[in-house]
């Protein structure tokens, strides 16, 4: 059962109204391609995609609590490689043991869980067939010192295949040195990835130590994050996975002085976004193709405050036309209990239908 309109409104607090009553006047919601039952038919139907892929999408589509919606919830557990797996389990060591992951995406009721090749083809047999598997290609590895922030590939497309995998992940850090070759090496995986029938899931993530500027940093402003995702699509990407923004104007900051990076339109800024966040991540949607590729936002680190965190980004990114959330050490860094609570919460907020596109 979904929760009251209330208890969204008491864990948004102060925000409650800026958020709720919001009316998006940047790009129109009748401009988007929203989430719902028939998410497919008014998206990817029409493209390349075989129909395996598009079966596949469903499949996502048509598990755990959302199944029927048009709206993903996730979980995603790569941190054992991407932060250490000592640092992101110790809060919690059931999480050492693949099977306690799967099991939390399972009771939390999830559409999907994510993780690494070692993790899920170590329980493939027993959960590929009981929930959809998104096998994570690529990884941060960070025990190179000093640490590198290089996306590599850990495995093969046929791995993910043969570990029952309907989908696969990868990231790419746009703006990096190592962008160029991460760009080719995706493409090609992703291509191949369709021809077996997977879908395809994108973290589309700027890195570059000049995205700071003046002590601001714009690694997460929508500009910059929304033309991460319009590559990420263009380079064959069904979903697109991407931080909340929190600021904007990337560009107009990188383009000071002397400096000239990218292309910029002032547009941008006074026609197509505003400072009101789900302004800022309608226009994430709108580099998604006008959200033919669903956005799904990151829940974040985790924090004291994590359930009125993760119930503010679902708000945000439901209102804006996003397709939900794929949060991970919000759940599993805490008793199993409270990561499925959390999940729960996240996903009342995607089925209470009084919540709507802004």
């Amino acid at each position: 059962m979904a929760l009251a309109t209330k208890s969204i409104e008491e864990l948004l607090g102060e925000d409650a109204s800026n958020l709720l009553e919001h009316e998006c006047k940047t790009i129109p919601k009748d401009a988007i391609y929203a989430p719902g039952p028939d998410y497919i038919e008014q998206t990817w139907y029409d493209s390349d995609r075989s129909p395996r892929v598009l079966r596949n999408l469903q499949a996502l589509l048509d598990h755990g609590r959302l199944a029927g919606t048009g709206y993903l919830s996730i979980l995603p557990v790569d941190q054992g490689i991407e932060h250490s797996a000592g640092a992101s389990f110790a809060k919690n060591p059931d999480y050492f043991d693949p099977k306690n992951i799967v099991e939390l995406a399972i009771e939390g009721g999830c559409n999907a869980v994510a993780s690494t090749f070692g993790v899920l083809r170590a329980v493939s047999r027993k959960f590929a067939h009981k929930i959809p598997f998104i096998v994570k290609i690529n990884h941060n590895e960070l025990l190179s010192f000093p640490n590198t922030y290089d996306q590599i590939m850990f495995g093969t497309i046929d791995q993910a295949f043969d570990a029952g995998a309907v989908a696969v992940g990868a990231t790419i850090y746009f703006g990096s040195e190592e962008s160029n070759r991460q760009i080719q090496e995706v493409s090609r995986a992703f291509a191949y990835a369709h021809e077996l029938g997977m879908a395809t899931i994108l973290w589309c993530y700027t890195r570059n130590s000049a995205f700071k500027v003046n002590g601001v940093d714009y690694h997460s402003s929508a500009d910059l994050t929304g033309q991460a995702n319009h590559l990420g699509v263009t380079l064959g990407a069904d979903i697109v996975k991407q931080k909340l923004p929190t600021n904007n104007g990337g560009y107009k900051a990188l383009n000071t002085g002397d400096s000239s990076y990218g292309k910029l339109d002032e547009r941008i800024y006074t026609e197509l976004t505003s400072d009101h966040p789900i302004d800022l991540t309608r226009y994430q949607v709108a580099n998604d193709y006008m959200g033919r590729a669903g956005l799904i936002n990151s829940g974040g680190a985790s924090g004291d405050d994590d359930f009125a965190q993760a119930v503010k980004t679902a708000v945000i990114n439901k209102r804006a036309g996003g397709m939900g959330l794929i949060s991970g050490r919000k759940a599993f860094q805490r008793p199993r209990d409270e990561g499925v609570k959390l999940l729960n919460f996240i996903q009342d907020v995607y089925l209470d239908e009084s919540i709507d596109l802004a």
